[in-house]
């Protein structure tokens, strides 16, 4: 039997509630529906005028550094500089890299590891001889398609960072889970930053396939100790007038880990390092934004407000039982409409990517396994919520 019909001011707390958990499905959904029609970029030509500096932060990439290295030297110029940092190393990655043609610099100091205190020691020797562009590409990393100094061109004509479209592939003996994890990347990193780019956005860095003017790349704000670096710097730059700029016709790529353990460790590190992003930069963006007027930092805000999307599924389907259960209770129908309509519109929208972009790394049956996926990062979360972000840098095993 139904309770009571309930009070005004309850029925609009509920209303209220349900609207607030929908919002980041609701940004996540528009971003997916804008993005998922076909692109017209046409690849730009770079300019042998703009001196690049290829900046490879490496920490015990000897497996892979040399091959890596004759990839990018062969799309460089003459005057371009390709610098591998070899980042508290216990290997040879540092002799691959000049054995394979590539500068090297050594660092060594156990207690400052992570990129960000690699970078910052390629700021220092660029600065005797500065460059017009600096570019970073991790060491596992490959131009899969466009031009790669076009990215330094277009980063010196804008005086902006450029983002090239970076993705994963999925391992070829990962199963289903390799390929949604890849399916899940390419949304974050493809569809939703091409999304908010047709609206005149910008978008976020995502950690290789990145150039900077260089006086950015010098006075850019110092993220050591944070997981993921990069997301964090270019919110920092935005919020200095320099907004990072998404390049649709350049992609870059790497290979997930093959070993379950390994590929979870890695989606701990992004995962927590975006929960976190979501704690303590999205206020500062959306603060910014209001007081400047600057709808470019308010997109970011509300974008930053967007979990990871086994998360996000999580939160409304969460919402969507508690809505129910409420209203067979004898609470109001309206948050129940509201979390219905809002899974409904986020399920299409996860369909929409998937048909547009994603059925080269998922079949049909393949996508049946979303639901084992979230169950498989669930303890990620718990992990976050008991514990806060997972702090300690760790190196991906790609064996």
């Amino acid at each position: 039997m139904k309770a009571p019909v309930t009070q005004p001011w309850v029925s609009l707390l509920l209303t209220c509630s349900a609207c607030l958990v929908s919002a980041p499905a609701w940004i996540f959904s528009g971003e997916v529906f804008l993005g998922v029609w076909p692109s017209r970029a046409r690849p730009r030509r770079a300019k042998d005028t703009v001196r690049t500096a290829v900046i490879i932060p490496a920490h015990n990439e000897s497996l892979g550094i040399a091959e890596t290295v004759l990839h990018i030297k062969e799309q460089l110029h003459p005057a371009d500089r390709l610098i591998v940092i070899a980042d508290n190393c216990t290997d040879d990655t540092a002799e691959k890299a000049l054995a394979a043609g590539a500068e090297v610099l050594e660092r060594v100091n156990p207690n400052e590891r992570g990129k960000g205190y690699a970078l910052s020691y390629a700021a220092v020797e660029l600065g005797r001889d500065p460059p017009d562009v600096v570019l970073i590409m991790d060491a596992d990393c490959r131009v899969r398609s466009g031009d790669l100094l076009a990215l330094s061109t277009l980063a010196h004509e804008k005086n902006r960072p450029v983002q090239a479209v970076y993705l994963m592939e999925r391992p070829r003996s990962g199963g289903a889970l390799s390929g949604i994890s890849a399916f899940a990347f390419l949304v974050r990193n493809w569809v939703r930053p091409l999304g908010l780019k047709r609206l005149g956005f910008p978008c976020l860095l995502t950690g290789t396939g990145m150039a900077f003017p260089w006086q950015l790349f010098r006075d850019a704000p110092a993220t050591h100790g944070f997981l993921v670096e990069d997301l964090l710097m270019g919110h920092e730059l935005a919020l200095l007038g320099a907004p990072p700029l998404l390049d649709e016709a350049i992609f870059v790529d790497s290979f997930l880990p093959e070993a379950d353990a390994a590929s979870f460790k890695q989606r701990r590190r992004w995962e927590h390092g975006q929960l976190s992003v979501l704690k303590s930069v999205a206020p500062r963006l959306f603060g910014a934004g209001l007081l400047r007027f600057d709808p470019g930092l308010l997109a970011l805000a509300l974008d930053a407000t967007v979990p990871p999307l086994a998360l996000l599924v999580v939160l409304e389907l969460v919402s969507l039982v508690v809505m129910l259960g409420i209203w067979l209770l004898g609470g109001p129908i309206e948050p129940l409409l509201i979390a219905l309509g809002t899974f409904v519109v986020l399920t299409l929208a996860v369909l929409a990517a998937w048909v547009a972009r994603g059925r080269s790394l998922l079949t049909p049956r393949e996508l049946l396994s979303i639901p084992g996926y979230i169950l498989w990062k669930i303890p990620l979360y718990k992990t976050f919520v008991r514990s806060g972000a997972h702090t300690e840098w760790e190196r991906t095993d790609r064996s």
